[in-house]
């Protein structure tokens, strides 16, 4: 507080990164640092949640989650243009405020009197918005007149309270108790694999045994299988190993809980079958390929993933059906990736 003790109005959001609610919120929060910057109304993001409480399958719709460092990526990446603090670690000033979702706004006048609490705005989906309810609160205390509206609620991902951990580490015990399975792959369905009829975004990725960077990007693979898994997303891992060599292609499956499709080249005659799924392929790993539905490749890559990029290019190229308004979020990240 003391720190904005000059601002008229003084602005503190608790959002965070994994959220797609906040993710359609950061632009409008913005627009308000923005536009009362010069009018002497300080805003301050928070974010409130433990990320070790942040469930993989809760992270459907983002590329990062709530840790600080990843803080640092969603904040440079968005061009945030206020303070964004981390409050996970010990959640001491999120259990003072009580924020019930993300984002939730709390609006203070010059003397630190909280005059308005809730929502940004009336609609997630910004042309739909009707009431701006948290613009209305701060021209209002600019104009010393009361606030319209005091109170609102505010919808969005609920905050991720310590306690939450347990529900974390009860998935990822699920998770290493599933059957890791592995099977051969024939010249026919690796054409197949390569013409994606499955309906959903695919993405495909050559490894082998021996192979360094292979192994380096796997767990982040299987990591990313988790956290698109119940969207309209599959990962398929092909094996490049002969198949005699399958006991110890799942044994290195097992030790990632690999829990994706796993297939193993189905004969020794291996560079036919690495041909029947791309042809312009030199046959080196690891070798990605990411599929829209019908066969378009949106992402080829040679050599080791950068998952960060390739999160970004998958959330943009899931289907947009059950939180509409998402998917043109990470348009950028598609485009900037596909002129390359």
């Amino acid at each position: 507080m003391k720190d904005y003790a000059s601002s008229k109005v003084l602005v503190i959001a608790f959002t965070c990164n994994h959220c797609p609610t906040a993710q359609l919120y950061e632009s409008r929060i913005k627009q308000l640092a923005a536009d009362y910057r010069e009018r002497g109304v300080a805003l301050v993001a928070i974010e409130p949640n433990n990320p070790n409480a942040v469930r993989l399958d809760e992270m459907g719709y983002t590329d990062v989650g709530d840790s600080f460092e990843e803080m640092k990526t969603r904040a440079a990446y968005r061009h945030f243009n206020f303070p964004y603090l981390y409050d996970g670690e010990t959640q001491k000033i999120s259990r003072a405020y009580g924020p019930t979702a993300t984002p939730h706004l709390f609006i203070f006048d010059g003397e630190r009197r909280l005059r308005y609490e809730g929502r940004v705005d009336n609609n997630p989906r910004e042309p739909l918005v009707t009431l701006k309810d948290a613009r209305n609160a701060i021209d209002a205390l600019l104009a010393d007149k009361p606030v319209p509206v005091a109170k609102t609620p505010s919808v969005g991902c609920s905050t991720k309270w310590m306690y939450k951990e347990e529900g974390r580490k009860q998935e990822l015990a699920e998770i290493e108790s599933q059957p890791v399975k592995i099977q051969p792959a024939s010249a026919e369905e690796l054409k197949l694999l390569r013409q994606n009829q499955t309906g959903k975004l695919v993405l495909v990725n050559f490894w082998a045994t021996w192979c360094g960077p292979c192994f380096k990007e796997l767990p982040d693979l299987e990591t990313t299988y988790r956290m698109y898994g119940h969207r309209a997303f599959d990962l398929v891992t092909v094996s490049i190993n002969y198949p005699d060599e399958q006991p110890g292609v799942l044994s290195a499956l097992r030790k990632q809980h690999a829990t994706s499709r796993n297939l193993l080249l189905g004969s020794t005659d291996i560079y036919a079958l690495m041909s029947a799924f791309d042809s312009e392929w030199n046959a080196a790993v690891p070798y990605t390929m990411l599929i829209r539905p019908g066969g378009e490749v949106v992402y080829r890559r040679q050599g080791e993933i950068d998952p960060l990029e390739l999160r970004r290019l998958i959330i943009a190229n899931l289907a947009d059906d059950d939180y509409i308004g998402h998917q043109a979020y990470w348009r950028t990240a598609a485009e900037k990736l596909s002129e390359r």
